[in-house]
């Protein structure tokens, strides 16, 4: 069994002037420890795609499955990072990190001796005291996974996680994030505009026609164990040719 399905999913928005169909019979299916990128052109319904998938928005039609039971409303299960790190500027590195777990009521000895130690792995524990205003941008995103992280979720949900930084930071940052997400063994879904970080973050790149949007083409990504980050990844041969493929398949005068 998968352990993400997505069943004919179609969108429809209504509004005074009439009906947008946003998305179009969406079906794929996700394996643990997957790494999926959906890309496609602006505007395509690739947020949409993954607020259904958590429970924020309901289709008009489809379902989603996780674990085999349906995804009706937001789901403990699931991790949201979104675009922005939506750190709180009053609270420390500490007390942002640790927030889910209080809300959820689950901060305890354990839980505190997992984020201490995952904090301690990826260079934050000397920071805890610090705001948000005193780190940088990559401390801010990794502190924003950690909180996700923190709560156990069996998939994570990315929702263009690097586009507020800029571009030298981005790789950086990627690269970090990928390890993070390795190291904890998450399923993966993330969205992003951009071709290369897909290609080297994923094991599987979906792409998505304008709207209505389908999914056009699923790209399965396969490189050799000497190219493993997504750094390397950028050097490896095969990268051009996945590039040029995804590209074609993004036609914008379509």
């Amino acid at each position: 069994m998968s352990l993400v399905e997505i069943q004919n999913i179609n969108m429809n928005y209504h509004s005074p002037q009439g009906e947008t169909e946003a998305l179009k019979n969406i079906s794929l299916n996700i394996q643990e420890g997957d790494f999926i990128s959906i890309i496609g052109p602006s505007g395509c319904g690739k947020s949409t795609l993954l607020n259904i998938m958590c429970g924020l928005l309901k289709p008009s039609s489809g379902k989603i499955l996780l674990e085999g039971k349906e995804i009706n409303e937001m789901d403990n299960r699931i991790g949201y990072m979104f675009q922005k790190d939506h750190l709180f500027e009053w609270l420390n590195l500490w007390e942002n990190v640790s927030l889910g777990l209080k809300i959820q009521k689950k901060l305890n000895k354990k839980t505190k001796e997992y984020l201490e130690n995952l904090l301690d792995s990826y260079g934050l524990s000397s920071f805890k005291k610090h705001y948000p205003n005193e780190l940088s941008g990559g401390m801010r995103q990794r502190a924003a996974l950690i909180r996700t992280l923190a709560l156990s979720p069996h998939i994570l949900l990315l929702d263009e996680p690097f586009s507020a930084l800029d571009y030298q930071t981005r790789l950086k940052v990627c690269d970090e994030i990928f390890q993070i997400i390795k190291n904890a063994g998450k399923t993966v879904v993330m969205v992003t505009h951009d071709i290369a970080e897909a290609i080297s973050t994923s094991s599987r790149v979906v792409v998505l026609s304008k709207r209505p949007s389908s999914i056009k083409k699923e790209i399965l990504l396969e490189f050799s164990n000497e190219y493993e980050t997504p750094l390397h990844r950028r050097e490896a041969p095969e990268f051009r040719n996945y590039f040029n493929t995804i590209w074609k398949e993004l036609d914008f005068n379509e």
